[in-house]
C-alpha cells in the first residue's frame, strides 16, 4: 500500500516529476478523467495509453466538479486516486484543481494527451471539453491520441448496481431508457438552443440571513436565535432567465426593479452569461426582496420578511412596461411569463402576452405576498403551463380532490395544448392534448434547499416544448434540471448547458 500511495502526489509536485522524466527523454502520457467506480474498460485504456509513451501520470475530476448530477461521485476524490494508483502501468497520480484538463494540461505538458476511441467524434462530447483539451496538449507541443479497446460506462454500471434514486425512479428510466437514448434528446436539445427567447417578470433578491437557534426567551413567547452570514441571490425572474440560458442561445429577460434601492449593480452582477437585461423602473417602490432568517444546521425558514410596493402599477409604469412589451414581443420565439403575483404584470400586459407572443409559456406563482389571489387563469391563452401542485389547486378552490380533472378544466379555459404540473418529491404529472396524461417521478436523490426548483423546471422544459420534443422527454429534463437545483443553497449556482447534458446523459446511461 505504501507503494501504491507514493504515487499520489500534489498537483505541483506532479507537474515536477513531468518535467523531469521529458528532462531524461521520456514520453510523458497524461490521462484526465473522473474514474468513478473503475473498471476493466478504465483499465484497458490506461494499459493502451501507457503503451503510447514511456510514462503514464493520471488526474482526476475533484468532487466538486464532477458533472454527472447532484449524487455523483460515487467515490470520493481520494479513493479514485488510490484505485488508479494500485494501477501497474500508472506511474502518477494527481487531483485536478479545475473543471476540465485545459489548465492541468499547459502545466505537466504530456507529450501524449489519451482518451478514450469515444471521443474521436468530438461534437458527441457534450461538455464541448475534448476540442479545447485539443488545443491545449497541441499548444504544449503535445499531441491528443486515442486508445482503442473494450469501452464500459461507469454511469451505466453505478446506475444498475449503486443506485441513489429511489425503486419508483429507477423504474421509470430503466423503461425510458428502453424508448430514448441520449443521442435521441439531441437534436430537441439542439433546436431549443437556436431558439430567441424573452423572460418577463419580476426581480426578487432572495436573502438568506443564517441563524443558530437557542432557544425560547424566558419572558415572552419569542423564539431566540443567535445572527450568522447573510448570504444574497438574484431570484424570481433572474433565476428563471439564467436558468434558461443553460437550454437556450439567446435569452433576454425584462423586469422591474425599484427606484429607491435598485439593486441594479447586484442585479447585473448575478446574469449568466449570455443572458441580455431590459431594466424597466417601477416608481416609488424597492426593488423586491425576500429575507428569510435561516436555521443554520437544517436550512429550515424560521421567518420571512418581504420588502416590497404590492400596490396597482402605476399608470405611467404600465405605459412604459406594455410599449416595450408591445415592441419587442414579435422578435422572439419563445416568451416565458413568470408571474409572481407582486403587481407588475397587469391585465394589459397579461393581454399582451397573450396575443402577441408566438409561443408562450407562462406560470402564475401562488404565494405569501399574493395570499391565494393569483391565479392561472388571469392567463386566457398559453402554449405551455407549467405550475406547481397547489397553483393548480387553487383554480378548483379544493386541494383534496383528483388533480386529473382540474388540469383537463385549466388547459380548456387557457386553450393549452400542453400543461405539466410540478408535484415534488412525487415528480411531475404531465398532459397533452394528443396523448392525455403521463407521470414522471422526481430524479433528485441528494436535496439542501427546495426553493426555486420548480422555476428551473420551467426553464428547461419551457424551451423544449417550444422546440416541439414529447411531453415525456421534456419533463425528463425538467426533473434533471430540478434536480440540479436542489442540490445547491437557493441560487447560489445556476444551471449550466454542458453539466446539465452530462448529468442527462449520466441517467440514459
Amino acid at each position: 500500500m505504501g507503494a501504491t500511495r507514493d504515487k499520489i502526489v500534489d498537483l505541483d509536485e506532479l507537474a515536477a516529476r513531468t518535467s523531469n522524466w521529458r528532462d531524461e527523454a521520456a514520453t510523458v502520457v497524461h490521462c484526465h478523467g473522473v474514474f468513478d467506480l473503475l473498471h476493466v474498460g478504465h483499465v484497458r485504456h490506461l494499459e493502451a495509453a501507457a503503451r503510447l509513451g514511456d510514462r503514464l501520470v493520471v488526474t482526476v475530476t475533484p468532487d466538486e466538479h464532477v458533472n454527472k448530477g447532484p449524487d455523483r461521485p460515487a467515490f470520493g476524490q481520494q479513493l479514485r486516486c488510490e484505485a488508479l494508483a494500485a494501477l501497474e502501468c500508472v506511474d502518477a497520480v494527481a487531483v485536478n484543481r479545475w473543471p476540465t484538463a485545459v489548465e492541468t494540461i499547459a502545466k505537466l505538458k504530456p507529450d501524449v494527451y489519451a482518451k478514450g476511441s469515444e471521443y474521436r467524434d468530438a461534437e458527441r462530447d457534450v461538455t464541448g471539453a475534448i476540442a479545447d483539451e485539443r488545443r491545449a496538449v497541441e499548444a504544449a507541443g503535445g499531441r491528443l491520441g486515442f486508445t482503442d479497446d473494450i469501452t464500459f460506462s461507469s454511469s451505466r454500471l453505478l446506475n444498475e448496481h449503486l443506485p441513489v434514486l429511489d425503486q419508483g425512479a429507477r423504474d421509470f428510466l430503466a423503461q425510458f431508457r428502453g424508448r430514448v437514448r441520449f443521442d435521441d434528446l439531441r437534436p430537441w436539445l439542439e433546436r431549443a438552443h437556436g431558439l430567441r427567447v424573452l423572460v418577463v417578470g419580476e426581480t426578487i433578491i432572495d436573502e438568506y440571513q443564517y441563524c443558530d437557534s437557542i432557544g425560547k426567551s424566558s419572558k415572552s413567547a419569542a423564539l431566540v436565535a443567535l445572527v450568522g452570514p447573510c448570504e444574497r441571490f438574484a431570484g424570481g425572474v433572474i433565476a428563471v432567465a439564467n436558468n434558461v440560458a443553460a437550454v437556450a442561445g439567446h435569452v433576454t429577460v425584462m423586469t422591474q426593479l425599484g427606484d429607491r434601492g435598485t439593486e441594479e449593480e447586484f442585479v447585473r452582477a448575478q446574469l449568466a452569461p449570455g443572458v441580455e437585461a431590459r431594466f424597466l423602473t417601477r416608481t416609488d417602490s424597492p426593488t423586491i426582496v425576500k429575507r428569510r432568517f435561516v436555521e443554520s444546521y437544517f436550512l429550515t425558514s424560521m421567518f420571512e420578511l418581504y420588502d416590497l410596493n404590492d400596490n396597482a402599477l402605476d399608470a405611467a409604469d404600465e405605459e412604459r412596461l406594455c410599449g416595450a412589451l408591445e415592441s419587442s414581443l414579435g422578435d422572439y420565439d419563445l416568451v416565458i411569463a413568470v408571474d409572481y403575483g407582486h403587481s407588475m404584470i397587469t391585465a394589459r400586459a397579461v393581454e399582451l402576452l397573450c396575443g402577441r407572443s408566438r409561443f408562450l409559456a407562462m406560470n402564475a406563482q401562488a404565494n405569501a405576498g399574493n395570499r391565494g389571489y393569483h391565479r392561472l387563469s388571469k392567463y386566457p391563452r398559453a402554449d405551455y403551463v407549467c405550475a406547481a401542485q397547489n397553483e393548480m389547486f387553487l383554480e378548483a378552490r379544493d386541494w383534496r380532490g383528483d388533480l386529473h380533472p382540474v388540469v383537463l378544466d385549466v388547459a380548456e379555459r387557457l386553450d393549452c395544448p400542453r400543461v405539466v404540473v410540478t408535484c415534488g418529491a412525487r415528480g411531475a404529472l404531465c398532459w397533452e392534448r394528443e396523448s392525455g396524461f403521463v407521470e414522471v417521478p422526481a430524479l433528485a436523490g441528494k436535496v439542501v434547499d427546495r426553493v426555486g426548483a420548480g422555476d428551473a423546471f420551467l426553464s428547461v422544459s419551457a424551451p423544449l416544448a417550444a422546440a416541439g420534443a414529447p411531453t415525456e422527454v421534456l419533463a425528463f429534463a425538467g426533473n434533471v434540471a430540478g434536480a440540479e437545483a436542489v442540490a445547491t443553497v437557493g441560487h447560489r449556482r445556476y444551471l449550466e448547458r454542458g453539466r446539465l447534458a452530462k448529468h442527462m446523459q449520466t441517467l440514459l446511461a
